[in-house]
């Protein structure tokens, strides 16, 4: 893609802020007025069409504003994201009064994931830590209805099974799936970015289960601010929120990947379906030989990255620093 201009940028950020503070599409005079762009109503509305054909603004309705796509917020996280504004510091400040001292390590992520709610507004989760994924040897495939069956065994020879749906048609690409899963971890491991295309179908199946298992009913996590998800526009509808609350109910550990990196996930870039509305900010924190845990703020695509990012990851860093 074609770097995009300093105007263009400098639109781009602006709309982003624009649309996360007032929930309103904003046209090119707004923007110039609101944010003091240095150039005509008319320079800005060219680069907000420019911006509009290489997907990064939509216009939600013909008389209406541009606000930013899934691919604007991608660009904007990616290079255009802001320092944190000065209320991270105070967060900071009021970590660094936290001990386990006075409390249990759950009754200490409890209190985490209430100031991460109460300080972004967000969904909060923060996860026990659990060990690191041993690294698999083998995998075995087998089609079982409309069912999949898949064997994994670990290097500590470790076996265990997983029961996936499997999608219409993605039966007939089995054997060439297992194939490629064998060269794969011979090679050292599955890069999901060399999957054939026409491995798409059982390779997302497997990805998916692979970086989000599901987790057993008595894994220690925590979830608070669900109400405030479900309070924002984005979830007004029944038939958006159904799926979503489903997840947090059934697989909440499934909203988070086991990446042993902070990362951004924003709308269908997750592996969750239920959560195409969404964006997922986490960082990961250890705990010695326990593990790895994550923290992570779940909102909707529409949300304040700097200050989401910079908490999470703040979050994170005391958490090891306080079980180091």
């Amino acid at each position: 893609m074609t770097p995009l201009s300093a105007r263009q940028r400098q639109v781009l950020q602006a709309t982003v802020h624009h649309y996360v503070d007032t929930i309103e599409p904003v046209g090119s005079r707004t923007l110039v007025q609101r944010f003091g762009i240095p150039a005509s109503s008319a320079t800005v509305r060219s680069a907000m069409g420019v911006l509009e054909k290489r997907g990064l603004l939509t216009q939600p309705h013909t008389s209406a504003g541009r606000i930013p796509s899934a691919l604007g917020y991608r660009h904007y996280v990616d290079d255009l994201l802001p320092e944190p504004g000065i209320a991270v510091q105070h967060l900071e400040r009021e970590l660094t009064g936290l001990s386990l001292r006075w409390a249990a390590l759950d009754d200490l992520l409890q209190q985490l994931a209430r100031r991460l709610t109460d300080f972004t507004g967000l969904m909060s989760l923060i996860t026990r830590p659990e060990q690191p994924k041993a690294r698999l040897e083998a995998i075995r495939l087998v089609q079982s209805g409309d069912r999949l069956l898949v064997m994994l065994v670990e290097d500590s020879g470790r076996a265990s099974h997983l029961n996936l749906r499997l999608p219409p048609g993605a039966g007939a690409e089995l054997e060439a799936m297992e194939r490629w899963t064998e060269q794969q971890l011979e090679e050292g491991g599955l890069n999901w970015q060399t999957l054939p295309t026409h491995l798409q179908r059982s390779g997302d199946v497997l990805r998916n289960a692979l970086d989000h298992p599901s987790m057993a009913p008595d894994t220690p996590l925590v979830v608070h601010g669900l109400s405030r998800l479900v309070a924002e526009p984005e979830f007004h509808s029944t038939a958006d929120l159904r799926p979503l609350l489903q997840l947090i109910d059934d697989q909440p550990c499934a909203v988070v990947s086991a990446a042993d990196r902070p990362g951004v996930w924003i709308g269908q870039e997750h592996p969750q379906s239920a959560l195409k509305a969404c964006a997922v900010v986490q960082a990961p924190y250890r705990c010695g030989a326990a593990g790895i845990g994550q923290v992570a703020l779940v909102g909707p695509m529409r949300m304040a990255y700097a200050t989401a990012k910079a908490a999470v990851q703040r979050v994170a860093r005391h958490l090891d620093l306080l079980l180091s």
